[in-house]
């Protein structure tokens, strides 16, 4: 967890679009089966 505190100010920036997105692809691949 301390390297993800410590990351996390770069991670909100391009980080967290990039999970958005492959959350989103999983929930529709999830919801099309």
């Amino acid at each position: 967890m301390g390297e993800f505190a410590g990351g996390y100010g770069g991670f909100t920036n391009t980080g967290a679009i990039l999970v958005l997105f492959i959350l989103l692809v999983i929930i529709t691949k999830t919801l099309c089966l």
